[in-house]
């Protein structure tokens, strides 16, 4: 009878370690692959392989900074798209509510609880300059670190474009 108690104490085990690992990555952090070349050099500088999927950057989420929406200009982070909630993208924050952001065409004010995202490779990115300033309640966390590929782990600079944005 030995035997059935073991099995349900490394069982008790196993439940206990993927609850705590679901509560950390659900509120804290999580890892999370970056898949195109939108935001390259930052992120996937070489994406043209055969073997893109298995050399995708693996990148640290943090999630702390969902609580009061505190974000930077120049931070990296993950949202919702706003035309599919489904898809999730990475781009880097250009404005905050109130901000005027100079584009190609056109001067946009961002409103209260949004933000204005970008790619780094403008020529290939998906972003507000397509479907708008994003809500601040479709950012699920702000990018700090790559953790893979190893030749490239290190935190993520924040880098803001100059010129392109003033406070009201």
């Amino acid at each position: 009878m030995g035997t059935p108690s073991v099995l349900w104490n490394v069982a008790k085990k196993c439940f206990t370690v993927g609850v705590i690992t679901l509560t950390v990555s659900d509120l804290f952090a999580s890892i999370v692959p970056v898949r195109g070349a939108s935001m390259s050099p930052t992120f996937n500088p070489k994406t043209n392989s055969l073997l893109d999927s298995l050399s995708d950057d693996r990148v640290l989420v943090e999630k702390l900074c969902l609580r009061n929406y505190k974000f930077s200009h120049g931070d990296v982070i993950v949202f919702s798209s706003p035309n599919n909630h489904k898809e999730k993208h990475v781009k880097r924050i250009v404005g905050l509510p109130g901000d005027w952001v100079g584009t190609i065409y056109d001067v946009v004010h961002v409103p209260e609880g949004h933000c204005w995202v970008e790619g780094d490779n403008s020529a290939s990115s998906l972003d507000s300059r397509s479907f708008g300033p994003v809500p601040l309640g479709l950012v699920k966390g702000r990018i700090t670190h790559i953790l893979w590929p190893p030749q490239r782990v290190g935190s993520v600079d924040r880098k803001i474009p100059q010129n392109r944005v003033s406070s009201s």
